[in-house]
């Protein structure tokens, strides 16, 4: 297998205010994609919305401030950011959680403790989605389609 650059790597951020949540997910997906680190809902967007926004967001919904739904809320809210899969990583395990979570647009919701490799999976698939609709997306604008 061909090792991908870090330039080329796709990104995910990690956003979540426990550092020992923050260094699991991180050492897991470090190998395969950079990384930006957020550990609060404000730093959060501000990446999101920044000229290299992430492919994909590991969102924590338990934090102070502002929390993981008012993010996920921003995020859908703006057509800047709106096609950034979200997927919730929280201990909230309550379906109707996982309710609000869906309602709010996110494509994902993996309660803690995880899986690695569930995590693995579902943040692969997620990307390789978002890859072909973004591909699609571009073939139709650039034949007045979309």
């Amino acid at each position: 297998m061909t090792e991908v650059s870090n330039e080329q790597k796709q990104t995910i951020l990690v956003v979540d205010d426990t550092p020992d949540n923050i260094t699991l997910i991180t050492s897991l997906l470090r190998d395969l994609y950079r990384v930006k680190i957020a550990t609060n809902g404000n730093k959060a967007l501000q990446i999101a919305f920044s000229s290299e926004p992430p492919d994909l967001i590991l969102l924590d919904i338990m934090m102070p401030e502002m929390d993981g739904y008012e993010v996920c809320r921003h995020l859908k809210g703006d057509s800047q950011t709106a096609e950034i899969p979200v997927i919730f990583l929280t201990a909230k395990a309550e379906i109707e959680d996982e309710l609000k979570g869906f309602e709010l647009g996110a494509v994902d919701y993996i309660t803690k403790p995880i899986s690695p490799p569930v995590v693995l999976a579902r943040v692969r698939t997620h990307l390789k989605l978002k890859r072909v609709t973004d591909y699609l997306k571009s073939k139709l604008e650039r034949e007045d389609l979309w």
